[in-house]
């Protein structure tokens, strides 16, 4: 596994990609911090001329004017730092969410099998939320807490070289102090999004599994795990408001004594006649402004905190190594049922002693329907998902029409491919949004004629809205069949030549199971077809059965010579009917 940066380094790396608008937002408020030193130099001459020099406002008209002006500069500049700020957030939290998807993509289903879902989905949501204060405002804070201060002291310094000194030795102490508490304070968040994340998966856990919770009336169990969880995240919440706030108190106390004391010395001196009237007012005017920044760096540091803390999941998934497919060839044929040849095939899940695939030697000719029997954990699914390219095989090899896998590029393979699965993932969405997953610029009538093959036509007519329908999240408006029988659909609709199935008909009565096999029959016509199958009844039809049993293919024939083989198919053929007896 590559070096893996730490959260801050990898923040601060992540920079480059905004550097243009965060260079153009720190170049803006510095030109507003020097019209905000214009602004106090013309206010203090006003103040000093009408309250000792007896002047009318009719004679500072010229002053009055371009005080006003530089107010009206000063609020146009904040807008377009605004909008700066607003840019380089947008840009940045646009690309990482991108690039954390495409990760997720390519680190396959093994990788999500690991990692709960809740815990996914708030790094992707509010964590990347959580980089917009970080980019959009610590960054350029950052540096006009350097910039404007060293600006004001210029002007001061010739002025008032006591007040100068004052400003120069208190305000350094206020960025140590900040460094100082935040060293505590980046462990905290990250101990406080640590405990967000499994908040986050329980949570969807529990809510997706709500009917059964209520089933066996743990609801009240439940609630009690989640009030618990939600105590802790609490309690890291406040552990961290803790610090910000003592973080805030010493910057206040800090700015507060400073600014305290340059006035009471200036009073002094006004009063002794050391000092003059305007330069005094102009350096009380510019004493807050100088701790401004500092005090706005403050309150953003706290920003940078919950960045990090975010910021620590969101490195991990990206440092995690996916499965390389270095494949670039893409002149693989489309039009017709490719010949898939495996080789010495196999796979070990992660954390498992246990091959998954174990020298796996199968032929699928064109054109030729070979279903996948065997018992639960004998390697089927597992087979499917290295014939779709989800998960890369340990050993062995892989060839598409006599061209390794390894030497295509893994999308032009998937783009030949459809995938029935068992619980096939429909969104919330219109059947026609479902449909068209398969192929986005096919027309109704290609759609009616999929579902008229995939024996669905019937019941997506008869819905409110036809293809219209809202079928709710994960297809929840249809039943197991419905939801079976629009994936073939689907699977139509992309007309792929190399059709995987698993176990469709695992948990349907026997009238859909019907529809179903005669949809996948359909289906099978002038493609290359992997079936994997729970219910035997379902396989008959196909030109062979391939038996698996803890990883390996133990049979393989038609199913009468398995029958009278008398081996593994014929005790699960035998197992099968004494339950439907």
């Amino acid at each position: 596994m590559p070096d893996r940066p730490t959260p801050a380094a990898w923040l601060k790396r992540e920079s480059d990609a905004v550097r243009r608008p965060v260079t153009r937002a720190i170049a803006i408020e510095s030109a507003g911090g020097g019209l905000l030193i214009g602004q106090a130099i013309v206010l203090a001459h006003i103040a000093n001329a009408v309250i000792f020099g007896q002047a009318a406002l009719s004679a500072l008209a010229g002053w009055l004017g371009g005080l006003f002006a530089l107010i009206a500069a000063r609020a146009v500049l904040a807008y377009l730092a605004e909008r700066a700020r607003f840019d380089a957030a947008t840009t940045i939290k646009t690309d990482i969410r991108k690039r954390l998807l495409l990760a997720i993509e390519q680190l396959g289903v093994t990788w999500q099998r690991r990692n709960a879902s809740g815990d996914v989905v708030e790094t992707l949501t509010d964590g990347v939320e959580k980089l917009e204060a970080y980019y959009g405002r610590y960054l350029s804070q950052t540096a006009l807490a350097v910039l404007l201060p060293l600006a004001i002291l210029a002007v001061i310094a010739p002025i008032d070289w006591l007040s100068a000194l004052i400003l120069l030795i208190c305000g350094p102490l206020i960025p140590v102090f900040m460094i100082f508490i935040g060293k505590g304070a980046e462990k905290l968040n990250q101990r406080q999004w640590r405990r967000l994340g499994l908040l986050s998966a329980h949570f969807l856990d529990a809510l997706q599994g709500l009917t059964t919770l209520r089933i066996f009336n743990l609801g009240a169990r439940e609630a009690r795990l989640i009030e618990r969880l939600s105590d802790d995240y609490r309690q890291s919440t406040m552990a961290v408001l803790r610090v910000a706030f003592l973080s805030s108190l010493v910057l206040e106390f800090l700015a507060t004594v400073s600014i305290a004391l340059v006035a009471v010395l200036i009073g002094f001196r006004l009063m002794w006649g050391e000092i003059g009237f305007e330069a005094g007012f102009l350096v009380l005017l510019l004493a807050p402004e100088f701790y401004l920044p500092l005090r706005n760096m403050g309150s953003v540091y706290h920003a940078r905190m919950e960045a990090i803390g975010a910021a620590e999941r969101m490195v991990e998934i990206l440092a995690t190594p996916a499965p390389d497919w270095p494949g670039t060839r893409r002149d693989i044929a489309r039009d017709r049922p490719p010949r898939v040849t495996l080789s010495g095939l196999g796979y070990r899940y992660p954390d498992s002693d246990t091959p998954a695939l174990a020298d796996i030697d199968l032929d699928i000719a064109p054109g030729e329907t070979v279903a996948v029997v065997g018992a639960t954990g004998a390697g089927k699914s597992t087979l499917a998902l290295a014939l779709l390219g989800l998960i890369k095989a340990e050993h062995g090899d892989l060839r598409i029409d006599g061209v390794s896998l390894d030497d295509i590029a893994i999308e032009a393979w998937r783009e030949r491919l459809a995938w029935v699965p068992q619980r096939p993932r429909l969104f919330n969405a219109s059947v026609r949004a479902n449909l068209q997953l398969g192929a986005a610029d096919v027309d109704d009538a290609h759609l009616w004629d999929a579902l008229e093959r995939a024996q669905a036509r019937d019941f997506v007519a008869a819905l409110p809205q036809g293809l219209d329908t809202p079928i709710g999240e994960r297809g929840m408006r249809l039943s197991g069949g419905q939801a079976q029988r629009l994936a073939i659909a689907r699977a139509f609709v992309r007309d792929a030549r190399f059709v995987v199935v698993d176990e469709i008909s695992a948990h349907l009565d026997a009238d859909n199971e019907q529809r179903l096999v005669a949809a996948l029959k359909t289906l099978a016509h002038e493609r290359s077809m992997l079936l994997i199958a729970h219910r035997l009844a379902s396989v008959a039809h196909a030109d062979r059965i391939v038996v698996m049993d803890a990883g390996r293919i133990v049979e393989q024939g038609t199913h009468d010579a398995l029958l009278a083989a008398q081996g593994l198919y014929a005790r699960l053929v035998a197992h099968d009917e004494a339950i439907a007896a």
